[in-house]
């Protein structure tokens, strides 16, 4: 029986009979700003024109709007086949190629200006992460962050992330796994090849922050950060592997956990698909900022389900495994840093 949207009331998380039943469970920005508040950036592409060092400029800018796009993946992949066309007519590429370069520096400083350091995360974050993402058989992740995929790497036995031994996506069943990671949007550890192939990039620790960008001319890093609900699935439908996780979220069985994803307009396409699966019941987390922001989450959840047979039940974010207080890394202000120096 569904929870009512009428009062303010979050049980915790494990008093929930649900807790133990969730064979899925599908992560937002939420989940990352519980350990990191700089995650709650409104833009990445407003980020891009901002940051100290070498920001997006009037040319770069250009570009986004003639593609009608936020999405960075669309626009460095645009100049990619521009390259190549015109390496095959024999014209020169000096420009697309200064734009590539300008724009993915822009990206890579954007990234970092918001990103948490690989030094601030504490072994005992990486093993708290690793230990819930390991309750559910299927882990859906719609953030681009690192935070996931360093938690399966400080323990990666039992983790199948649909890539084989070489780093190449590989939609092949291959060893029986415990828990399945899907990057629905991609991350920042996936590389786009020129010829729409997807790889994960074999850095570890902070050479996966430091060099996600710095790689093989033609190559991207796959992550779709910004945009309309239909930017992004043109993205998704553009890549194997993004297809794959989004037919695999769209299949999902039993109940899921919803945790740190507000599901609003530019969302529409995980909207369809957890629609297209018909899921019968969904934990969702809220955080209890104040009474009257806890019905109006229940009311906007109720809302997107309203027409499906769904059963929905709320829980308190922060009794989750993955929104505790001790998972919180407070963000040191530039000014500090310096001072520090």
């Amino acid at each position: 029986m569904d929870q009512p949207a009428s009062d303010a009331v979050l049980p915790q998380w494990h008093s929930l009979p649900i807790a133990t039943a969730c064979t899925g469970l599908l992560l937002g920005n939420g989940a990352s700003r519980a350990i990191w508040r700089n995650f709650g950036y409104d833009s990445l592409f407003e980020r891009a024109q901002k940051v100290r060092n070498r920001p997006l400029g009037q040319s770069d800018l250009a570009l986004f709007k003639h593609l009608n796009t936020e999405n960075f993946e669309r626009v460095l992949s645009g100049l990619n086949t521009t390259v190549r066309i015109n390496a095959a007519l024999a014209i020169s590429s000096t420009a697309p190629l200064n734009r590539y370069y300008a724009i993915k520096e822009a990206l890579i400083h954007a990234v970092r200006s918001v990103h948490i350091p690989w030094a601030l995360v504490s072994t005992a974050t990486l093993t708290q992460i690793n230990k819930a993402l390991r309750q559910y058989q299927n882990v859906y992740s719609s953030n681009y962050d690192l935070l996931c995929h360093w938690a399966m790497l400080h323990a990666p036995e039992g983790f199948d992330d649909l890539m084989n031994d070489e780093g190449e996506y590989d939609p092949q069943p291959g060893l029986p796994a415990d828990t399945r990671l899907l990057y629905l949007h991609g991350g920042l550890h996936l590389i786009k090849h020129a010829d729409g192939s997807t790889r994960r990039r074999l850095a570890t620790d902070s050479a996966l922050l430091d060099g996600f960008a710095i790689n093989t001319p033609g190559d991207v890093p796959l992550f779709v950060a910004e945009g309309s609900s239909s930017d992004k699935l043109r993205s998704i439908r553009e890549s194997a592997y993004l297809s794959d996780c989004q037919r695999r979220l769209s299949e999902h069985h039993g109940p899921l956990c919803l945790f740190g994803h507000n599901l609003n307009a530019q969302d529409q396409h995980l909207i369809d698909s957890l629609l297209t699966a018909g899921i019968e019941r969904i934990a969702i987390a809220i955080f209890p900022l104040s009474d009257a922001w806890i019905i109006s989450q229940k009311r906007h959840y109720h809302a997107l389900f309203s027409e499906s047979a769904t059963v929905l039940e709320f829980f308190d974010a922060t009794s989750h495994p993955l929104g505790g207080p001790e998972l919180n890394v407070p963000v040191i202000k530039e000014a500090q840093q310096r001072t520090r120096r």
